[in-house]
């Protein structure tokens, strides 16, 4: 093993104990609730048609709802990505002529035509007004979210819990129910995009009235093939499923003629695959920032979501570094990534991405937009040794001696 790996290690030995630690106490929840929903092999057999009835659909919803303390979830296959399930419970929520607050700053690029694109059905064209309240040095600036809301009386206000592409900490539940309680009245629902934040602590936002993420992410476990979450209030759930099917059936439709099983196995060993990510982030900061990059989680901070920021200030060393990773993955690891025009995206965007699952960002994987400073947002890791090896041919290529 490397000397700089070995070092790195041995030094991050606690805060290795206290990942463990959160695995352990919510893999104790997730257990409990499979046993509480007295889930069976029946549970994972597909459906065809309209899929009334269908049992390890609604299975499935119920279990998010009881890991995520919440009072109703939709989970489905038919939710393509994130995107399109902050999309969903988006136009759930929200009406013409009304506000919609983002108190973390511009949210995700993908995001952007969703709320201001121009004659492609976005809320702005509906008639839904945004107003964004920018950061204060990283940070949700709280006196500033107070002020917006007295002042533009939002019907939605959108939390985004990790950093997307700024170089931000990723917010901790906490920080999260201290910003939703700057909204007092209950005519302002409150949504958190919980992507990449899912099991890193012990507690999810479950006082918001819709948490949203994605299956090929940390909830996924690595296995779920597709497929996401909207956890919530009972009647916020109720507006937003709507919005997946149609007014008259809601959820009462909707098939799925593959297996189940993966997405229920995924859930199950989503605290542990979701630990030996947080793990991976943590050797990867601990490691870089010693080179002297700036790094994003400091090694010795709470950790809130799956991701480690590098900044390279330098395009060209930013794209070699995401062909390193790329080079490392158990997938395609013989393709080069370059730089492209991604659907959704400002900036051309450089993705290394050589995962089972097309996309699933909860394996070890690398994306940066290609624009000042040249930040790296490497995420993911279905086993630790996965990542160990993939640290270790960075330096390699570095030049880093032994």
């Amino acid at each position: 093993m490397h000397k700089s790996v070995k070092h790195a290690l041995k030094s991050l030995t606690r805060r290795f104990e206290q990942v463990d630690e959160t695995a352990l106490f919510n893999q104790r929840k997730v257990l409990n609730a499979f046993i509480k929903n007295r889930v069976a092999l029946r549970h994972f057999a597909p459906t065809s048609g309209y899929g009334y009835d269908d049992v390890g659909r609604d299975t499935l919803c119920r279990l998010f709802a009881d890991i995520f303390e919440t009072e109703d979830a939709v989970v489905s296959p038919l939710i393509t990505s994130g995107t399109h399930a902050l999309t969903v419970a988006l136009f759930g929520m929200l009406r013409p002529g009304q506000t919609l607050l983002c108190a973390t700053g511009k949210p995700y690029d993908t995001l952007n035509d969703v709320i201001f694109g121009d004659g492609m059905g976005s809320l702005k064209d509906f008639g839904i007004k945004c107003v964004i309240v920018p950061l204060d040095n990283g940070k949700p600036d709280l006196n500033a979210i107070g002020a917006a809301v007295e002042k533009f009386d939002p019907s939605v206000m959108l939390i985004q819990r990790s950093r997307g592409y700024d170089t931000r900490p990723a917010l901790s539940v906490d920080q999260i129910d201290g910003i939703s309680a700057l909204v007092c009245r209950k005519t302002c629902r409150i949504m958190v995009d919980n992507c990449y934040g899912e099991f890193t602590e012990t507690s999810e936002p479950s006082t918001a009235d819709a948490i949203v993420g994605s299956l090929i992410k940390n909830p996924g476990g690595g296995m779920a093939p597709t497929g996401g979450y909207i956890c919530g209030k009972a009647d916020a759930l109720a507006m937003i499923e709507s919005r997946l099917t149609a007014p008259s059936i809601g959820r009462e439709v909707g098939s799925y003629a593959g297996d189940y099983r993966p997405f229920y196995q995924g859930l199950f060993t989503a605290p542990h695959v979701t630990a030996q990510s947080v793990k991976t982030a943590l050797l990867f900061s601990k490691l870089f920032s010693d080179l002297g990059y700036e790094t994003m989680p400091d090694p010795n901070m709470q950790v809130d979501d799956i991701i480690c920021s590098i900044n390279f200030g330098d395009a060209k060393k930013l794209t070699y570094f995401c062909k390193t990773i790329q080079s490392v993955s158990p997938v395609d690891s013989f393709a080069a990534p370059e730089p492209w025009d991604m659907p959704g995206y400002n900036d051309k965007v450089i993705m290394a991405a050589g995962a089972f699952v097309q996309g699933a960002s909860i394996e070890l994987s690398c994306d940066a937009p290609i624009r000042p400073p040249y930040t790296a947002f490497l995420q993911g890791g279905l086993t630790f040794e996965h990542g160990i090896l993939a640290a270790e041919k960075c330096l390699e290529v570095l030049g880093v001696e032994e």
